[in-house]
């Protein structure tokens, strides 16, 4: 039966306490060993208690890794959502806000890319931001200062978005040459970038995105920010959907 477990605990815990309270009884080494043996035969017949054991442990893991997770976009929801040092795309006014740590060199941001813009299509109702995060390289990082220069040269943030496109789905190592001429390509003024990537705007914008990503224990990309929750990894559309409407209306179908 499922008590005897607990049963055996509980019984080492009687032996340790002695059936006199106002006197402690030490356990013998003979009772140890007979309870330990209880407590090993129990799980050896019925081992799917470890299972339901580890389940278990990972619910309350990921309780209190949300509960975390939750308290730091609270502490640091201006800096999430209000930066001046981001992209905001989608509906600038939207309901519910949609950000995204991403680098240019991750393969699941490269597929997670077409989520994003059909979440974008699909909601009219949707803020998004967008935050470089070059945590894979060298290259990462030089991609991320160009797209920061980019940004700095493009107020509408369209032209942002088309770089921003191009450079996450095209071929190869992401790196500076490659990002200048995503650049050139769609019309910026590549001189400009170029002066750009040396600014304080450039080191401070990734600067804070770093720091942002460390408070939120955000390691790895894509991660997102959904509301007041942090979603972590290419967690595909129907997901990302469900976290949308989870911030809107508190279930996953709203």
């Amino acid at each position: 039966m499922r008590f005897l477990a607990g049963f055996a605990l509980a019984a080492g815990l009687m032996l340790t306490l002695g059936a006199d309270s106002g006197h402690a009884q030490s356990i013998t080494d003979a009772q140890r060993a007979d309870i330990q043996k209880i407590i090993r035969d129990y799980l050896v017949q019925n081992p799917e208690v470890l299972q339901e054991a580890m389940a278990e442990l990972e619910k309350k893991q990921a309780a209190d890794e949300a509960a975390k997770h939750q308290t730091a976009v609270k502490d640091n929801a201006e800096t999430i959502f209000n930066s001046t040092r981001q992209v905001v795309t989608g509906n600038p006014q939207g309901d519910v806000t949609f950000v995204e740590f991403f680098d240019y060199n991750c393969g699941y941001c490269k597929r997670a890319l077409l989520d994003m813009v059909e979440l974008m299509k699909s909601d009219p109702k949707l803020k998004v931001v967008l935050k470089e995060f070059p945590v894979l390289g060298p290259g990462s990082v030089e991609a991320a200062r160009v797209a920061v220069a980019v940004r700095m040269q493009d107020k509408t943030g369209k032209k942002y978005m088309e770089f921003h496109q191009k450079l996450m789905t095209g071929r190869g190592q992401a790196d500076k040459a490659r990002a200048l001429a995503v650049a050139k390509e769609i019309g910026l003024d590549v001189a400009r970038v170029e002066r750009d990537m040396a600014s304080d705007e450039v080191r401070l914008t990734l600067e804070e995105s770093l720091k942002l990503a460390e408070k939120l224990g955000l390691n790895g990309t894509p991660s997102y920010v959904i509301g007041n929750n942090v979603v972590v990894g290419a967690v595909g559309l129907d997901k990302l959907k469900e976290s949308v409407n989870t911030a809107r209306c508190g279930k996953a179908t709203c």
